[in-house]
């Protein structure tokens, strides 16, 4: 050690390295540069999120679609999507808030039956019962829907609704037979809601049901058809808790007669 760094470090002082004020620059310059290339890619992030909305959206859409051009082809289940939705909705809200927040399941409940573009037109529209034959053929169309669906990532958890909306609660539905807690929240809700609407609707082979009958219906079907705690709470909703604030749901119900 020379006799000037001796004296520095006696004094309790470092000798300045002379490099340090450039190092200090290039350090405050790629601070800055990441500053930037973090606000680009803030910037990028959200124009992503715009792109996979607005894709979203369009998939939606068609979906949509092509539910509305499968329930057209059937007078008489026109507007059973809009009204077994609005039901379900109103269902789960009293179930599982949190569920029903989800916009997926409302997804769900309005796609159950895409599964249906797969069922030929002759079988699909018939006036009247289907035969055996018929019958193994129309219940392909949870399988198909939710084959179409299950590609779509954000549709995801729609997947098991679509597939397991006949499911019963005894384990005597279709396509898979389960049986119980087994079947999905969503799916064991919206058997309710679609059977609702199915036996207050006009079918060919029959004229609908009223109100009051349709509910001994599915009382009669609790343990077998339908989840138990499900049909208590859809029963209480129709007969003294209806949601007075949701339109969807009063005009599905003003159908329903």
């Amino acid at each position: 050690m020379d006799e000037h760094t001796r004296r520095s470090a006696a004094d309790g002082r470092v000798e300045d390295d002379p490099e340090l004020p450039a190092v200090h620059e290039q350090l405050i310059v790629f601070a800055r540069e990441l500053g930037d290339l973090y606000r680009l890619e803030r910037r990028r992030s959200s124009e992503l999120e715009q792109v996979l909305k607005s894709l979203q959206g369009t998939y939606i859409a068609t979906m949509k679609s092509l539910a509305q051009v499968i329930e057209a082809k059937d007078l008489t289940t026109r507007g059973h999507l809009d009204r077994t939705q609005a039901y379900g909705l109103a269902l789960a809200r009293r179930i599982d808030p949190e569920l029903a927040e989800a916009p997926v399941l409302g997804y769900g409940f309005f796609l159950h039956d895409i599964g249906k573009v797969g069922i030929p037109e002759h079988i699909l529209c018939k006036e009247g019962p289907l035969t055996v034959d018929e019958w193994t053929v129309m219940r392909n169309h949870p399988i198909i829907g939710a084959q179409i669906v299950a590609p779509i990532a954000f549709l995801a958890d729609a997947v098991e609704l679509i597939r397991h909306h006949h499911e019963r609660f005894d384990g005597a539905g279709y396509p898979d037979g389960l049986k119980g807690e087994d079947i999905s929240l969503a799916a064991r809700i919206f058997s309710v809601a679609d059977s609702f609407d199915a036996m207050t609707s006009t079918r060919p082979y029959r004229s609908p049901m009223t109100v009051e009958r349709t509910l001994a219906e599915i009382r009669d079907g609790t343990g077998t058809q339908f989840d138990p705690d499900i049909v208590r709470v859809f029963v209480d909703m129709i007969e003294r808790d209806r949601p007075a604030d949701d339109p969807a749901f009063s005009r599905a119900l003003a159908h329903a007669g």
